[in-house]
This record gives structure tokens, sequence and C-alpha cells, in this order.
């Protein structure tokens, strides 16, 4: 049986889906404690899942390092021996996240069978698991715009990284070449996306899965398939209304205020 989404963030939790001080990972000290290494990996986590939820908190300008290691459990030498400082700990934490995050989406890619199916599971599991984790999807979603341009830059490789979900896309039959329909598609779910995280609407993520998913395939497909695609679903998905084209026409007004590649 293939793990459901939620199912798969529980087995590889986001930064964000602990607290930074969780119990299970209390490093134990005396002459049996853990190896050097073991306690710079924990401490590590702990940082990033406090991290994640400071900022949230917060807002990235007003947490500092004392307030993530006060969540964290970890002191501040400790901190500095991992991390350059805030915004490299920012980082490390956002670059993290998102493997976790990329890679749940191609398992469901692959396992889905064929294109449009898979371009479906991928986005189901990208509005499931940010739905889970407010805390992450508030910090590495809306924050990041905060940080500055290095990280506006791991934003940018990031939305590049979704075109590996498009290689398989049959031929679109517009004027618009390959790459710049790939880019504006990415571009306008992340618009979306940002726009729900940023209002506070993080938990009707899921609700956008039949908008998105037509957005994503009718420029390919057609309009017709594209409507029968978004509104499938499979036996543990609760039903939800069918995308209707003229919310997708909503996507691509990119008035977010955030710079969209």
């Amino acid at each position: 049986m293939v793990a459901s989404p939620a199912r798969r963030a529980a087995l590889t939790p986001l930064p964000g889906a602990r607290t930074g001080r969780d119990p299970a990972r209390a490093i134990k000290r005396g002459p049996r404690r853990l190896p050097a290494e073991v306690v710079r990996a924990t401490q590590r986590d702990r940082l990033f899942d406090a991290l994640v939820h400071t900022v949230a908190a917060k807002g990235y300008a007003n947490a500092r390092v004392s307030d993530i290691c006060q969540a964290a459990g970890v002191t501040r030498p400790a901190f500095y021996a991992l991390f350059a400082g805030k915004d490299d700990a920012f980082l490390a934490t956002y670059r993290h996240g998102t493997d976790v995050l990329l890679k749940l989406m191609e398992q469901a890619y692959s396992d889905a069978g064929d294109w449009p199916a898979g371009c479906r599971a991928a986005l189901r599991v990208l509005l499931d698991v940010l739905a889970s984790v407010p805390a992450f999807a508030m910090m590495a979603i809306v924050e990041i715009d905060a940080v500055g341009p290095a990280a506006r830059y791991e934003r940018d490789l990031l939305l590049r990284r979704f075109d590996q979900f498009f290689r398989e896309a049959p031929p679109s039959p517009g004027p618009v070449g390959p790459d710049g329909l790939t880019g504006a598609v990415v571009g306008g779910i992340n618009s979306m996306v940002y726009r729900h995280v940023a209002a506070g609407r993080v938990a009707d993520l899921p609700d956008l899965l039949p908008t998105l998913t037509y957005f994503m395939v009718a420029p390919f497909l057609g309009p017709a398939e594209a409507a029968r695609v978004a509104g499938a679903h499979s036996a543990d998905e609760p039903v939800r209304p069918p995308c209707a084209p003229a919310a997708v026409g909503d996507l691509s007004t990119g008035s977010t205020g955030q710079s969209i590649p």
C-alpha cells in the first residue's frame, strides 16, 4: 500500500514538524553520553525546528539568535559551532526542508504511473505537507523575502527544480516554448500558494489541488482533459469541488508583491 502524503510527512518530518525542545531528542549527559557527532546532529535538528517556529511566530527581522537557541535548548556557542549566523542557519534550514519536500513530491510523482496523474500527486503532496506544518510554510514561503538576496537566490534555485515535473509533458499546442511555459506555470503555482500562506490560510492549501492541477496540465493537455485530471481523486483523499477555469486566471496576476521567475 502506498503511504498517504500525511503519512510520508510523518515518516520524514519537515523542520518545524516538532518543537525544538522535543523530549525525544534530549541529549543525555554523564559517562554514557552520546558521541560528539550525534550530539551535533541532534543540536542541528533541534535548531532547525526552533528556527522555523521562532521565525514563523516573530518574523525573520525580529527573531534573534538567542530566541532560536532558547527554543531549541541549545547554547549560543553550540549554535555558532554549527552556523555562521542567523542568515546561515535560515538557509541551512530552508535547504534541508525543501529537499525533504521535493523528495516526497518526487516519490509521489514516480508512483503515479503517468504524467497527468503524477502532476496531481506531486501537487497533492506539496499542499498537504505544507498544510500539516504551517510554521514551515510561513518561514519558507513568506519570511524568506526578509532574509535578503542569498535567500531569494535559493528560492529561485528551488523553483527551477520543479522543471523535473514537466520533462514528460506532451508538447504544448500553443505558441509559447516549453521553457517559458514551464516557468510561467511554476511561478503561478508559487504565487497562489504564497497568497494563501501570507493570508493565514495554510489549512486551506489542500483545497487548491483541483485548481492548481488544472493550471499545471491545461497548457499541455487542453481544457477538457485537464478538467478531468483535476477532478479525479484517490480513495484516501476527500472529494473536493472540481476547479473552474475562471479561478485559474487568478493565478497569473502576480499581485503578491513577491518576485516570480
